[in-house]
């Protein structure tokens, strides 16, 4: 019995090893029995893991055994190279779930195998495992590592996947000082900065992901040093569209650099009191500064300064001079007595109370033009006009700087008769005004001048007039009187010949002991065109 079970169970053994090919191995058990065993064949235990896989996937690792239907396999272990891997070790599988370069290596399982009649240790053999690159580091390239503020910038984060992964698609990433350029991600590998600026100088780098997001890459950090471009060349001017400065308007000054980057501080000053009237700080090559509601008072010379952290400079000085526009001008006709007559001289006078220089007046008679007198400095102006019929009416005048022209009031003239005695009083007055300082003055108008002086000027205008200038009694009452004609006149008026004109002539005589007997033979001998009349000195 003893040796049918010794024999019976070395015949299920020594089957058992038949089927599993292996050095075998004979022992006495604890009852004495001989029992043979055989060995585990390396083959025994096998790991079924993938040879080649790319960064990103899943590593999976199977521990497998032969069916032997009383085996049972208690736990598993893994290895890497030699070294445990931590996984649960009551599992005949693991993953790797995103492989990465580093999971390249020798990978074995061992497993902890209980029969019938023991426990024991297998492994497997070794499997290499390589982790294909899916795509390289990516490299960031600048245009330009030394840009002046203001220029354009190119960020590239070059890289491409693997050919046997040409499929995969990436998305890219730019950062300065570990914050995100522009939108952030993006599927373009270039990223354009319009312009760079002094704070803009620091390390870059960029980062590439599949769109998976289970590959992730940077690349190396690269310095972009910015440099700054000195103002030049500041200048200073008046922006006036509309024209040239008004008074009450806004007077706007801008000052402006050739060259110059980053942010510059613009700065406005008058000469006068070297105070400074306006600053701004913005990153353009000009600034304006407007003064609103300009009074006369802001008239003066300007300059401006532009400082971008190097040294200020100096724009030339600038006049600014302030308009003003004219008030309504007034119009006053002068040298008018009571009663305006044809051949009266009357002076038509113009004037604004304010308003900048140059002002051209103009004067009208019932909206027709008469004449225009410009005043280069300002004030008034005057135009004299020689009645006649025709002038009766309405007058006005104008009155023009440039900055919008203004009309007087209407006046009125009502223009009668003839002038007479009356015109000869306003001409007397107006010599003697000139003569004041001489004695007495005889004012022979006309009359004398004419018959003596130029009697053949007359005769060429007027034919014989009067019969009485043939009468040789009068010539004796010419010849008694004080000899005029060796006097030299004080005053001349003489004009273009015309009848409408008046000319005239004064003497200063010494009068005589007789003086009314004169006063009676000139009145005697009076030329009917000729008006007399004594002025006294006052």
């Amino acid at each position: 019995m003893r040796s049918f079970r010794e024999g019976q169970v070395q015949a299920v053994e020594m089957s058992q090893c038949r089927s599993s090919p292996g050095p075998t191995r004979f022992k006495t058990g604890p009852l004495g029995w001989v029992m043979t065993a055989c060995l585990a064949h390396p083959d025994w235990l096998t790991l079924k893991a993938p040879s080649v896989v790319f960064e990103g996937d899943s590593i999976d690792l199977m521990c497998q055994k032969k069916k032997v239907w009383w085996n049972n396999i208690q736990t598993v272990v893994y290895f890497k190279d030699g070294k445990q891997l931590q996984f649960p070790d009551k599992v005949s599988s693991v993953s790797i779930p995103c492989a990465s370069l580093s999971d390249s290596g020798q990978y074995s399982c061992s497993a902890t195998i209980k029969t019938v009649f023991h426990t024991k240790s297998e492994s497997s053999r070794s499997v290499g495992i390589e982790v294909l690159e899916l795509f390289p580091r990516p490299v960031l390239t600048v245009s330009s590592y030394w840009p002046t503020e203001g220029s354009p910038v190119t960020l590239t984060c070059e890289t491409r996947p693997s050919p046997q992964r040409s499929n995969v698609q990436l998305r890219f990433c730019f950062f300065r000082h570990s914050k995100a350029l522009g939108s952030g991600w993006s599927s373009s590998p270039e990223l354009r900065v319009p312009a760079m600026w002094t704070e803009d100088s620091g390390s870059y780098w960029c980062q590439a992901e599949t769109t998976t997001l289970r590959v992730r890459k940077q690349s190396l950090q690269s310095q972009i040093h910015v440099q700054r471009v000195p103002v030049s060349n500041v200048s200073l001017e008046i922006w006036a569209p509309r024209g040239p400065v008004i008074k009450g308007g806004n007077l706007v000054l801008l000052c402006s650099v050739a060259k110059g980057t980053g942010n510059i501080t613009f700065s406005w000053h008058r000469e006068a009191t070297r105070t400074s009237v306006g600053r701004k700080t913005q990153r353009s090559l000009s600034a304006e500064l407007e003064v609103p509601a300009v009074q006369e008072g802001d008239a003066g010379r300007y300059y401006c300064r532009a400082d971008n952290g190097h040294d200020p400079i100096q724009s030339q000085l600038l006049s600014v001079r302030v308009r003003s526009p004219v008030s309504h001008p007034v119009l006053t006709l002068r040298e008018l007595g009571p009663q305006a007559m044809v051949g009266d001289v009357v002076e038509l006078h113009c004037e604004v109370q304010r308003g900048s220089p140059p002002i051209l007046y103009q004067f009208y008679h019932e909206n027709v033009t008469l004449g225009n007198i410009s005043a280069p400095s300002g004030g008034g102006v005057s135009f004299n006009l020689s009645l006649t019929a025709e002038h009766s009416g309405n007058y006005s005048c104008e009155a023009d700087n440039g900055l919008g022209a203004h009309r007087s009031e209407v006046v009125p003239l009502n223009v009668t008769g003839t002038g007479g005695c009356r015109r000869d009083h306003v001409t007397a007055g107006v010599l003697g005004t000139l003569c004041g300082g001489l004695g007495f003055i005889a004012a022979a108008l006309l009359c004398y001048y004419w018959s003596h002086k130029i009697a053949g000027g007359r005769s060429a205008l007027h034919a014989p007039r009067d019969a009485s200038s043939a009468n040789p009694q009068e010539s004796t009452h010419a010849s008694s009187l004080p000899d005029i004609e060796e006097l030299q006149p004080d005053y001349v008026n003489v004009g273009p010949i015309d009848v409408d004109m008046v000319y005239s002539q004064v003497w200063s005589i010494q009068p005589p002991e007789d003086s009314a007997n004169t006063r009676r033979m000139i009145l005697e001998n009076k030329d009917s065109h000729v008006i007399y009349s004594d002025v006294k000195k006052t």
